[in-house]
């Protein structure tokens, strides 16, 4: 990767769907060891970037690029190494059901056939260690699982491959607020640890307030902010002023964008 090549860049970006169209000409660029939150409107296309960074979807037009190359170019094997330098982290944690905790965390190792079994287990062990479970969680299935747990057996399968970059969508949805802060906490201290890039699509204002480096403010079909919490709560474009002055309050405390 080029040094000074961002870590994420989005160029131009385009989507439409039909008659609807969702971007017009996103730009994005983030650098390396930020934590960016990606916050929009319902309906403004958070996640169908996030799809377009891991390659799931391809936008009409611009270019997405990931650690400096565009995310889709290259040979299938190009592809897959770059695709092993980034882990993901899915609104409700997509956990396979029909397998068990440590064998969801050793699936992305076993498909790329990376490690022996010996050393899977090992790195499944290290993996449950670094979200704070127990060895004893690895035999678990999902349906055994509280909302928090998932959450953090699902982070450390997005880990298994030792990635440089996090992507997480909507990391706290669904969890009370003492879970919340802990998952908060838990990226945070990873993110220091590892020196990871972090990008988290959210609509939670503690979860964003606690771990963004910066915000990114998705709006009128495009990037109308990419600024620090103190600088974005400044910015007078109605969507900002409502998300983060004129939300509805929530029975933790925290109000909530649209």
């Amino acid at each position: 990767m080029n040094a000074a090549a961002p870590v994420v860049a989005l160029d131009g970006v385009t989507t439409r769907f039909g008659d609807n169209l969702v971007h017009d000409g996103v730009d994005l660029a983030i650098e390396a060891g930020q934590i960016v939150a990606l916050v929009g409107g319902s309906g403004s296309g958070k996640t169908t970037l996030l799809h377009h960074l891991i390659g799931l979807t391809r936008p009409q037009a611009g270019e997405v690029r990931l650690f400096g190359e565009p995310v889709l170019s290259g040979s299938v094997r190009e592809q897959i190494e770059r695709r092993r330098r980034f882990g993901v982290l899915f609104q409700h944690g997509a956990l396979f059901s029909a397998l068990s905790v440590g064998e969801n965390i050793a699936f992305p190792l076993k498909e790329l056939g990376i490690a022996t079994s010996d050393e899977i287990r090992s790195l499944v062990a290290l993996k449950l260690e670094m979200v704070e479970m127990e060895p004893a969680h690895a035999r678990l299935m999902p349906a055994e699982l509280s909302g928090g747990m998932i959450k953090r057996a699902a982070l450390a399968r997005a880990l298994a491959l030792e990635p440089e970059l996090l992507l997480l969508d909507e990391p706290t949805a669904g969890l009370d607020p003492d879970r919340s802060a802990a998952f908060v906490e838990l990226v945070r201290a990873l993110h220091r640890q590892l020196g990871l890039t972090v990008v988290l699509v959210t609509h939670d204002l503690d979860t964003l307030a606690a771990l963004a480096t910066r915000i990114a403010v998705l709006a009128d079909r495009r990037i109308v902010s990419y600024a620090p919490l103190e600088e974005t709560i400044k910015v007078p474009h109605p969507f900002v002023q409502r998300f983060f002055h004129g939300g509805p309050r929530r029975p933790g405390g925290s109000r909530h964008g649209e």
